[in-house]
């Protein structure tokens, strides 16, 4: 067998002496074998902690995925190798803290995501919002959580709530239920502020809408006792930047919440973000809780009919909630 089939075979029954020598005789460490898997997901399907620490040190991605779209820490999360499984997660936090780091050195220079998705035509249904790609901004299975997200940010009743994003108005649906005194929503689509306002969202005494990007209405926002956060169009480093601003924006025993789509075909892939989030979000002062709603039955194949990609596949969804540390009890 070639250095690299002998590197699997290695890896799968747990030869670390051999695995160490392939390597140093340099054996491709990212090599996939005929079943689509690399030698560090043998590795962590059973459960070979050690192993898998020496293949990411000598530059495994901890991120490859097989053919039936698991990782590496997939496949030891679903055979219980914790020790494997703790060392994948903290690799995978470290490598997404270092991109991050390149990414925010290079944002000045690369190009703004969010306008194409403002300047695209939006399609409005019963049960979705698409845009021109079909892919689907916003759907009506959605729903039970928005509420879930009300519930959290409104636990103060007759508070002052900030939501980004209307989408469906799913969430603000849910919130006008408590009762806000004060209930401000920020939209950047012209469809979706239009519609908005058709809708009759501008003539409710308690709502106030504010047309544009967050990015570029932060001078208009108060401080708030609840805050939502789900935009369309941006990625992981824009809601970063939003949670630079949450020590001005967020009261004292406030609580802010986001839709936590975050990688969500992949499960390992949802861990590493929910804990990179959680880690970034303490570093700012807020505790993170995540709390599990199962969604599976609210997820048949023809919920995605029309849809062109699934943009959840995962049986729980894990809905943050976030206060300052002094707060979180």
């Amino acid at each position: 067998m070639e250095g690299e089939q002998l590197l699997c075979v290695a890896a799968r029954s747990g030869d670390l002496q051999k695995v160490k020598d392939l390597i140093a005789s340099g054996a491709d460490v990212t090599y996939f074998d005929g079943d689509g898997l690399t030698p560090l997901m043998h590795a962590a399907a059973n459960g070979h902690a050690e192993i898998v620490k020496t293949l990411i040190e000598a530059g495994a991605p901890w991120n490859a995925v097989s053919p039936s779209d698991l990782s590496a820490g997939d496949l030891a999360m679903e055979n219980g190798h914790q020790d494997a499984f703790d060392f994948l997660l903290n690799a995978g936090i470290q490598s997404e803290l270092v991109l991050g780091t390149i990414a925010r050195a290079t944002s000045k220079t690369s190009s703004d995501p969010t306008a194409t998705y403002l300047e695209d035509r939006v399609v409005f249904s019963e049960d979705r919002v698409m845009d021109s790609e079909s892919k689907a901004v916003m759907m009506a299975w959605e729903k039970p959580l928005m509420e879930s997200h009300a519930r959290a940010i409104c636990n103060k009743k007759g508070g002052n709530v900030l939501n980004i994003g209307f989408g469906m108005g799913l969430v603000d649906a849910a919130i006008q239920r408590y009762n806000p005194s004060m209930h401000t929503i920020v939209e950047a689509h012209p469809q979706v502020y239009d519609r908005m306002i058709r809708s009759g969202w501008g003539e409710k005494d308690n709502v106030k809408i504010i047309f544009g990007r967050w990015q570029d209405v932060l001078s208009e926002l108060e401080s708030y006792d609840g805050i939502f956060f789900d935009t369309y169009g941006e990625y992981y480093e824009d809601m970063r930047e939003f949670h630079q601003h949450l020590p001005r924006l967020l009261k004292p025993g406030g609580v802010y919440s986001f839709f936590n789509g975050l990688c969500g075909s992949n499960a390992f892939f949802h861990v590493v973000y929910c804990q990179l989030v959680a880690l970034e979000l303490g570093n700012l002062g807020y505790d993170t809780q995540f709390i599990p709603l199962p969604v599976k039955d609210c997820l048949a194949e023809e919920v995605w009919e029309g849809v062109k990609r699934k943009y959840w596949q995962l049986d729980t969804y894990y809905l943050p909630v976030c206060q300052a540390t002094s707060d979180s009890e």
